[in-house]
């Protein structure tokens, strides 16, 4: 089959008017040399209604399809290095969902065996997927912390029993902190060329915020950062209080974020938090589908509700400043719940959003 010159000169000059930036990744080393490295994404829609400029950081576009795929590697990588892991060993980890599927992506390029334990709440894609990527997923129900039976405990006491086994720990330990030090928070500054003003996320596990955080704020201390919370989340009040209390109001239908508790991670660097912003779910629900109307991003319920910390956020500085947040994965792990119609309904979530937003709840 010919094609033209004169397509590649149509092709070449549509690249140039659009300023498109060719980088080629040649991941050599296999699956986990693919991680890192994504799109800092400008959303324009809210950027002009905002004054500021707003980017996400398309973490959807690493590997494993979220940015736990970051944490996944250096927990299992730093525990080779201090030989808490040998081949043929199993990985174990308690995970709303994409810590595990980035653990059971990196744990099969490996060589190794994976275990999941996850809560019974979480969608039932990310059980499948993890599945399908050889891991055994163990859905236990969702209690608090302080039950023995939370699916973190049951991880580690698992892990415990077992010969050769290593429980990542991914909310205490502070490897999963020092990745996003060492890799993204690097990349965004980069990206930006060191013009960051604000940076805001959601904390699950409190990997991401603390460690860009961390970063950013040994780069320029005038850098302000505020944490997301969806409601029930204790980090909000903790953050509100001075580290006071840590009592949370409210549920959420929002996964992989939200704790009755401050992780380690978290606490690593809660004191340079410059205040924290409580989304309502209706609020997240309606950025999830302005963002497929405005600016055709399909990202899931995390990756809305920072967005929307992103806008509050620009209020706090002046107009023209630069707003960073987090894409942390796709919408598509949630078709079954935030874009179903019967789903948003049975949560009072359907019939507030706009008429032309509604045909984005597609799924019965």
């Amino acid at each position: 089959m010919l094609v033209s010159r004169r397509f590649f000169g149509t092709a070449k000059a549509c690249l140039t008017a659009y300023n498109f930036k060719f980088q080629p990744i040649l991941a050599e080393k296999g699956f986990a040399a693919a991680i890192g490295n994504t799109p800092l994404i400008k959303l324009n829609r809210l950027s002009k209604e905002t004054g500021r400029n707003i980017y996400g950081k398309a973490e959807w576009m690493n590997p494993g399809g979220s940015v736990k795929d970051r944490a996944a590697l250096w927990l299992i990588e730093k525990a080779e290095e201090r030989g808490l892991i040998k081949p043929g060993g199993t990985i174990v980890e308690g995970s709303a969902g994409n810590t595990g599927i980035g653990l059971a992506h990196v744990s099969r390029a490996k060589g190794y065996k994976c275990v999941i334990y996850m809560p019974d709440t979480m969608a039932p894609i990310k059980m499948q997927t993890a599945r399908m990527l050889g891991a055994e997923v163990r859905a236990v129900p969702a209690v608090p912390f302080a039950d023995p039976m939370n699916f973190n405990h049951q991880a580690e006491r698992y892990a415990n029993s077992l010969d050769n086994a290593y429980w990542t720990n991914q909310f205490e330990n502070l490897d999963n902190r020092q990745v996003h030090m060492e890799t993204t928070g690097p990349e965004i500054w980069k990206q930006l060329d060191g013009k960051v003003d604000v940076f805001t996320c959601s904390s699950g596990s409190g990997g991401t915020w603390s460690g860009v955080t961390h970063f950013l704020k040994e780069k320029d201390p005038k850098i302000k950062s505020f944490l997301a919370s969806p409601p029930g989340d204790s980090v909000y009040p903790f953050v509100k209080s001075r580290g006071e209390s840590i009592v949370a109001d409210g549920a959420s239908v929002t996964e992989g974020i939200g704790q009755d508790r401050i992780t380690g991670n978290v606490a690593a660097d809660a004191e340079l938090a410059d205040g924290a912003f409580l989304i309502p779910d209706r609020e997240t629900i309606l950025m999830a589908f302005r963002l497929i109307d405005e600016e055709g991003i399909f990202v899931g319920s995390t990756a809305a509700l920072n967005v929307v910390a992103a806008t509050l956020a620009a209020n706090k500085v002046p107009k023209g400043s630069n707003v960073v947040t987090i894409f942390t994965d796709s919408g598509h792990k949630y078709a079954t719940k935030y874009f179903s119609k019967s789903f948003l309904q049975q949560n009072d979530l359907y019939d507030f959003l706009p008429e032309h937003l509604k045909k984005y709840a597609a799924m019965p």
